[in-house]
């Protein structure tokens, strides 16, 4: 019996032939913590006595869901997370650098590695071909001191997107149409496993949306078939030697298949107060919006500000909208001010951040009022999640952002890009 791609990378971390429903012993490649739960990784692992970091250049500190810092607290949780990486080794992200999940994929995550993350979007590496995945910061602190941890191999279902997609849909909106359809919980503990010719023709930044969003229908990760997508996009930053093809056998035995003609997609947006709460734009289309967020680690990304720069270059925000803009790291920040992308989002009324999490998880740079309604590119809409449990989040594209940022209310893209 073939093996999914799931099944590939974790019978290699264990080195021993695993299928789904199977515990082993995995090796770990790389650890991920970040500001918001990377302290109390820390802490656990202080507390267990652990000696040394197991694999210092391959654990990563971010300091980016509260950066610059806001509070004391948390400025003071920065010092922790400094002293650490300094005294272990450990490699440190400063305020700026951007993301974790960007920053990983930009420089770390490669093809058959195993990621551990005290996040849970570290699942945003599947779409290297890497087994990425969220856990507990307990879970972490081992990981990072050890080097190993134990893990379940999931089953897996198959997401097979076919058909081309229209100018004004991106995988944003394949993704939110498929956590429509799975639910939040139809993927718990199992792995995503995206293909068909739509994902091979997707730039590898389109994939990672992908990924980064497998964990809101419960999933363990969200893994893509390492190609020639993946080795350009490595060798684009330097790393094409961490190439290494990986795809599931033909005869691979999935849990289930979900099929997507991408082709008779439209625009689609998360309703709030869950992910899962989808519908199309035409059906939410005259929503007057507060604020327009445009970045995360889901759609942070150089063609995410480009694409949203097309609609926006030589217009105007609406007076009564806000625009906020947050390149995903500070390569994207200079990669988007060098293609003219981010002087035509100032240009037309932006208020462009720090690279980091800034709003998305509702700390600053952006926390709703009451009754305020917000459109964007984030991964999670769930009561509070912008700071306010009284505002409102609709999840979008890009597309549907920027064309909101304009209206001062949700439209379909097609009013600015044409049909």
């Amino acid at each position: 019996m073939g093996k999914t791609i799931a099944e590939k990378l974790l019978s290699r971390a264990a080195g021993k032939e695993l299928a789904a429903g199977e515990f082993a012993l995995v090796k770990v490649d790389l650890c991920l913590l970040q500001d918001g739960t990377g302290p109390l990784a820390i802490r656990q692992y202080e507390k267990m006595g652990l000696a040394g970091v197991a694999n210092p250049e391959g654990t990563v500190l971010f300091l980016d869901h509260a950066a610059p810092s806001p509070r004391k607290e948390l400025s003071n949780d920065h010092i922790l997370m400094r002293r650490f990486a300094e005294e272990t080794g450990a490699v440190l992200s400063e305020v700026g650098d951007g993301v974790c999940h960007q920053v990983m994929s930009e420089c770390y995550t490669r093809p058959w590695a195993v990621l551990v993350g005290a996040d849970s979007h570290t699942c945003t590496g599947g779409a290297l071909g890497a087994f990425a995945t969220g856990m507990g910061s307990t879970d972490v602190a081992v990981a990072m001191g050890l080097g190993q941890t134990w893990m379940r191999v999931p089953e897996t279902i198959r997401v097979e997107a076919r058909g081309e997609l229209r100018p004004w849909v991106t995988s944003k909106d394949v993704i939110l149409h498929v956590i429509g359809r799975l639910g939040a919980d139809g993927a718990t503990y199992m792995a995503l496993e995206y293909g068909g010719d739509a994902v091979r023709a997707m730039t590898l930044e389109s994939r990672l949306v992908l990924s980064n969003m497998a964990v809101e229908a419960g999933a363990k990760a969200g893994l893509c078939a390492a190609d020639a997508v993946t080795r350009g996009y490595l060798a684009r930053h330097g790393r094409e030697a961490d190439f290494s093809e990986i795809a599931p056998d033909p005869d691979a035995a999935y849990a289930d298949t979900l099929k997507v003609d991408c082709s008779a997609l439209e625009p689609t947006v998360s309703k709030p107060h869950a992910v899962d709460n989808t519908a199309t734009v035409d059906e939410v289309a005259g929503t007057k919006v507060d604020q327009v967020f445009l970045g995360s680690c889901t759609n942070g990304r150089l063609e995410d500000l480009e694409l949203a720069a097309r609609i926006l270059r030589g217009r105007r925000r609406h007076p009564r909208t806000r625009l906020v803009v947050v390149p995903a790291s500070r390569r994207v920040y200079l990669e988007a001010m060098a293609s003219g992308a981010l002087p035509a989002l100032v240009e037309a009324g932006a208020a462009v951040v720090t690279p980091g999490c800034a709003a998305c998880v509702g700390v600053h740079s952006g926390i709703l009022g009451d009754g305020e309604v917000c459109v964007a590119t984030t991964n999670r809409n769930f009561v509070g999640r912008m700071g306010n449990p009284e505002g409102l989040v609709y999840l979008a594209s890009p597309a549907v952002a920027a064309a909101a940022a304009v209206a001062g209310e949700i439209v379909h893209p097609k009013e600015f890009l044409g049909a």
